[in-house]
């Protein structure tokens, strides 16, 4: 069962509190104050696991909660601290706060860990309270409450190339034959009811992943269809795939309604680079023409047939190179981010930042 999205309870542990104690010890009468600090509540944090491919196993747990650290004791003896709670997710996970529709991050890599419920801190014990004027304090303090909160989990998938297009426009079978994913595969609409996800391999270690997205219908970026559940897995995507098939009563309109459902989902997925991909080649006659589409926009435009083979070698090139481009656009881009971020200086300034004019005469 493919879970993208869920809602749990974490409550981080209390802090312990302190302790108000005075020292006993035989032939030293009056020891003084000895109580020891609590120790700090174990923190929730969200972690994310390579071994994940849903969220799952939050559909049957919604509650998770650190334990409340211990109190101080005397001889000055701190309180044992409480193991911190991990969160087990996907990467490529999204946390929100779900109250409040906050984000509070993402874990985008195996390892990437964030805090989501900070544990309370321990109370201070009453030797901590000791002056030279006030020798025997009896003042402790509580353990601090641990923060508790509802979020937000929202796994959008990562993949080189999302596959989008209509129902029954022959994703879930171009995935197949590409890859070694087994999606469900019918006559009929909206046989995909999750994501599939394949890796493509070319041999020579050269190898990307594919996902393919349930079916997108007009009106999708609205909630009609499965389109606005799943147009989020297509984010996380580099290059995006549009598949036309060619027994569509108007196979350019057809290309145009998908550019227009994710241009209204997000401007930003829609400037993604895509090329077309035209199917079931085989359902035409042999000396059949093949229908020009107008898509000025995209990389390609290449003809297959996912049934009878025909044209996947060079489609699965094609996307190779095109998703080694967009790795490399990507790479440039985060370089010029980064120079535009070391370049502290403006017009008008000179680059040290100092501030300071000089004129001809070198006085300042």
């Amino acid at each position: 069962m493919f879970i993208d999205r869920a809602v749990v309870h974490v409550a981080a542990g209390t802090g312990g509190s302190g302790a108000s104690s005075f020292a006993r010890f035989k032939y030293k009468p009056k020891g003084g104050p000895d109580g020891g600090d609590g120790g700090r509540g174990g923190s929730i944090f969200v972690r994310a696991d390579p071994n994940l491919a849903t969220l799952l196993d939050y559909r049957y747990k919604t509650q998770w909660k650190a334990q409340r650290a211990e109190h101080g004791k005397g001889k000055t003896m701190t309180g044992a601290s409480t193991p911190d709670v991990y969160l087990p997710v996907p990467p490529g996970t999204i946390i929100r706060d779900a109250d409040t529709g906050e984000l509070l991050g993402e874990v985008m890599h195996p390892g990437d860990t964030l805090l989501v419920a900070r544990g309370g801190r321990g109370g201070r014990g009453n030797a901590r309270f000791a002056t030279a004027t006030h020798q025997a304090p009896r003042e402790w303090e509580p353990g601090e409450e641990g923060q508790e909160r509802q979020i937000e989990l929202v796994l959008k998938l990562i993949a080189d190339v999302g596959l989008v297009g209509e129902p029954n426009a022959g994703k879930s079978t171009l995935l197949s034959v590409i890859s070694a994913a087994r999606p469900k595969i019918a006559d009929y609409p909206f046989t995909t009811l999750e994501p599939n996800l394949g890796v493509v391999g070319l041999g020579q270690g050269r190898s990307f992943v594919v996902a393919d997205i349930p079916g997108i219908i007009e009106g999708a970026h609205e909630g009609k269809g499965l389109g606005l559940r799943f147009l989020q897995h297509v984010e996380r995507t580099r290059v995006l795939a549009f598949l036309v098939p060619l027994d569509s009563p108007d196979p350019q309109q057809t290309y145009e309604g998908l550019r227009d459902e994710v241009r209204s989902y997000s401007a930003a997925l829609h400037e993604k680079p895509h090329i077309v991909i035209l199917t079931k080649r085989d359902l035409l006659p042999a000396d059949a023409d093949i229908p020009e589409l107008d898509a000025p926009d995209a990389t390609g435009v290449v003809t297959i047939s996912s049934a009878a083979g025909t044209g996947l070698d060079d489609l699965k090139e094609l996307l190779w190179r095109f998703v080694e481009d967009a790795k490399g656009s990507a790479v440039q881009e985060e370089d010029r981010d980064d120079d535009r971020a070391r370049d502290t200086s403006w017009d008008g300034e000179p680059a040290d930042g100092t501030g300071v004019d000089v004129d001809d005469h070198g006085d300042q």
